[in-house]
């Protein structure tokens, strides 16, 4: 047994030996092609880490998507709450999210949790391709049940924006305005190559951060090498006054997991993202 307990990273053994100690685990399976909705769920029945249960980015991470909404808004709170106490996650379990490899899904349980006062989550560095890079075994067995827990909701360790909020916010003079920092790729942060929205470009202002750029062969650089990259797309703004989008609100929990690993906290979320700011006309768009 020990009190050691994650709220970032783990490792692949770390994770191994944690699972084998008797501290309370919950390990959910994160994996999801935004383009195959149901890949997630046909990868995890193919194979997955012994006792991780699937968590599901649309039914499970996001909400219902309406008719002002984004493409993933953040869950109903006593739907989200629910999910947890399902997944037995109590104030003293440690939570391990993991996706394919680089974390761009297990980013937004890690940011979900933490929003609800859970800081004992931590995201599995270089995800299934780590864990089966280390030797490590899969299993197609389903998880075993797991005791409902009593999720019990603390003060948020994370911050989030609305749509109307950061509106008003760019409204105002320069130096009191966000930064605001978009995780997509540069050629859809140009308005280039948009398969996903149905209007290209970005906020006008924003600075493009690819969350791609936070990770080397799916694994996440070490804090030195983020805190250089995130200092040259900061450049003198300080965290606080840092806000992180992308598409959909999902990439950007990764962008704010490095900045976190970099010892940059403070940045809020956007939730809504670039897929929920196109839905009012009139709001401003740039390209380029």
């Amino acid at each position: 047994m020990t009190d050691l307990h994650y709220t970032m990273l783990i490792e692949p053994r770390e994770l191994a030996l944690l699972a084998s100690s008797g501290v309370d685990v919950a390990v959910l399976d994160c994996r999801h092609d935004l383009a195959r909705t149901q890949w997630g769920a046909q990868a995890y029945a193919e194979g997955h880490i012994p006792g991780a249960e699937h968590a599901h980015l649309d039914r499970d991470l996001s909400g219902p998507v309406t008719r002002t909404s984004g493409r993933h808004p953040l869950p109903d709170p006593r739907e989200l709450i629910a999910t947890f106490a399902r997944w037995g996650i109590g104030r003293d379990t440690q939570v391990v999210a993991y996706d394919q490899a680089n974390g761009a899904i297990a980013a937004r349980l890690w940011w979900l949790l933490r929003f609800y006062g859970h800081d004992r989550v931590a995201v599995l560095d270089g995800g299934l391709a780590g864990w089966h890079s280390a030797g490590l075994p899969l299993t197609q067995a389903p998880a075993p049940t797991r005791r409902i827990a009593a999720f019990d909701r603390a003060p948020a360790l994370e911050s989030v924006v609305s749509s109307n909020e950061l509106a008003a916010q760019l409204g105002q003079p320069q130096a009191l305005r966000p930064v605001l920092i978009d995780a997509r790729t540069a050629d859809r942060f140009a308005g280039h190559n948009e398969t996903l929205d149905p209007v290209a470009g970005h906020i006008p202002g924003a600075r493009n951060h690819p969350f791609t750029r936070n990770v080397d062969n799916g694994r996440f650089l070490a804090p030195e090498a983020l805190r250089r990259s995130w200092s040259e797309t900061l450049a003198d703004s300080p965290p606080s006054s840092t806000v992180a989008m992308c598409g959909s609100g999902v990439t950007a929990c990764h962008n704010l997991l490095a900045m976190r690993l970099a010892d940059l906290a403070g940045a809020r979320l956007y939730a809504g993202s670039w897929s929920e700011w196109i839905r009012e006309p009139g709001r401003p768009v740039a390209r380029g």
